[in-house]
């Protein structure tokens, strides 16, 4: 791959110019991109694995789990971009480069799942032979490489974040920038919806579609949409690095042919106790913010009768509310109550919320200790259930927007802009490394619950039970945080970095 294909003009351009809402917009189009990435992957996916391949919900959580366990890689490709440039550009080149590897890793891990369902439905359930053990390997090697991939693009993007922002405007780009996020879980649960709506025809049950009912319409999807991601983050990133990036001056390091090594960037990563504690934070409040995930469309299947096509359509639900919370957070909610208050009080919401989830769960399972003959009203019963769930999606949705956007904020806030891409590293790698202890955890739990329990709703309400301690736990963590504290220690390990570089 010549580097013509990627590298842009970089003229000398004021530092100080600033972005305009139409490029904060672009911006979030490579966010809008890994949304759609995440349908494909956590709701797609993950349920064709679960409900009707028959792999067991531990086995395909922690497969999925992988890209998010290589996450300790995150550090190393922040650290990278801050003191190597690629095609003459800090941030941008890692951000293209990292998007077409996960684009051709996500087509290759679904046809590995293929392989892996059909020795599953012929064997007529999981057995662990020689065949499941290889394609399951080499599902998670492909997912290895996918959450590498994932790690070298998203964490320059987020550094380039910090580059092109000041404190004081940091909500409303994060709340804009994120909101691309859940633009793009809307659209792939819509448009996954409407192109798996016909793959189960006749009322099939789950579990029972035949496999080449299952191939032909999710392989079309996960050819197209990689080509799509490609698009968006080439347009995202075009011009904006070489135009308003800040880095070149804020950095006394950033032209310097001895830039920051990454001993030396991982020192002033550590020097404040402030680190430790907020990392702590980050990885309480995503564990409670995604230990569903690997379960939400699988209890939409099972509790509610949803087919694969709504099952999906509830992350579009969930991102609606997540819309409404990061609008209303980052441009009104954490301006007037501030980030630290603002992600309490979202926390505490999300934790309500998931008790309204399991409620939400006891309805249909009530309505079926009725014997109800009547086809009509049972389907008025059955849809009535399937909106209640939705409702509390929406709920769901905007009490995690408010903590996420709170979050983020006080995350970029607590990044030191010597070594930006180092630091955006270390808080990717808290989110990374929880998310995959989160989704595991979540198949375990589950597969736990149905141990203990014959009735699926109490199975799945252990997993959101958990969740909301978590929230609550992550409550208690953040009152430790102090950004003046960072600041002050940070900048006092910096200086000290940069005067032993100088002494020689």
């Amino acid at each position: 791959m010549s580097s013509s294909n990627f590298s842009e003009p970089s003229p000398t351009i004021s530092p100080k110019r600033n972005l305009g809402i139409l490029n904060v917009f672009r911006l979030g189009l490579f966010n809008l991109g890994l949304g759609l990435m995440a349908v494909l992957t956590l709701a797609v996916l993950n349920r064709v694995m679960i409900s009707e391949l028959g792999i067991p919900a531990t086995i395909t959580a922690g497969v999925l789990a992988i890209a998010q366990f290589v996450a300790p890689a995150r550090i190393w490709f922040g650290q990278l971009s801050d003191s190597k440039p690629l095609f003459g550009l800090h941030r941008t080149g890692y951000v293209r480069i990292g998007t077409v590897i996960f684009g051709v890793a996500v087509f290759l891990a679904v046809q590995a799942v293929w392989q892996l369902g059909s020795i599953v439905r012929a064997n007529e359930g999981w057995l662990w032979n020689e065949q499941t053990i290889g394609w399951t390997a080499m599902l998670a090697l492909i997912m290895a490489v996918y959450g590498l991939a994932v790690s070298s693009s998203s964490t320059p993007f987020t550094a380039l974040l910090v580059d092109i922002s000041e404190e004081e405007n940091r909500s409303k780009l994060v709340s804009v920038v994120w909101s691309m996020l859940m633009v793009g879980i809307v659209i792939g649960g819509i448009s996954g919806s409407i192109v798996l709506k016909n793959i189960n025809p006749g009322g099939v049950e789950a579990g029972q579609i035949p496999l080449a009912n299952l191939q032909a319409p999710i392989d079309s999807v996960f050819s197209f949409v990689p080509f799509v991601v490609i698009a968006l983050a080439l347009t995202a990133t075009w011009g904006i690095e070489r135009k308003y990036s800040r880095f070149s001056s804020r950095s006394i390091s950033a032209n310097r042919e001895d830039s920051i090594s990454f001993g030396r960037a991982f020192k002033i990563l550590t020097a404040s106790r402030q680190t430790g504690i907020f990392f702590s934070f980050l990885c309480l409040l995503t564990i409670g913010l995604f230990m569903q995930e690997a379960v939400l469309e699988p209890y939409g299947g099972e509790v509610f009768g949803m087919s694969i096509a709504e099952s999906t359509q509830l992350n579009s639900f969930w991102g609606i509310g997540i819309l409404l919370g990061y609008s209303t957070t980052g441009f009104l909610i954490a301006p007037r109550l501030g980030k630290k208050l603002t992600t309490k009080v979202g926390c505490l919401l999300v934790a309500v919320c998931f008790i309204l989830i399991i409620f939400a769960g006891f309805a249909p399972a009530e309505m079926m200790t009725f014997d109800l003959s009547d086809t009509v009203l049972n389907q008025v019963i059955v849809i009535s259930a399937q909106m209640l769930l939705q409702f509390t999606m929406i709920l769901f949705g905007m009490a995690a927007g408010m903590a996420t956007i709170g979050g983020i904020s006080l995350m970029l806030d607590l990044t030191a802009a010597e070594t930006a891409g180092t630091f955006i590293g270390a808080w990717g790698l808290a989110q990374a490394v929880s998310r995959a202890l989160a989704t595991v955890a979540g198949g375990i739990i589950l597969d736990i619950g149905r141990a203990l329990f014959t009735t699926p709703v109490l199975a799945y309400g252990l997993v959101f039970a958990l969740q909301a301690v978590g929230m609550l736990l992550s409550i208690f963590i953040l009152n430790q945080v102090d950004v003046q504290e960072f600041k002050d220690t940070t900048g006092k390990a910096i200086a000290t970095v940069m005067e032993g570089d100088l002494d020689g």
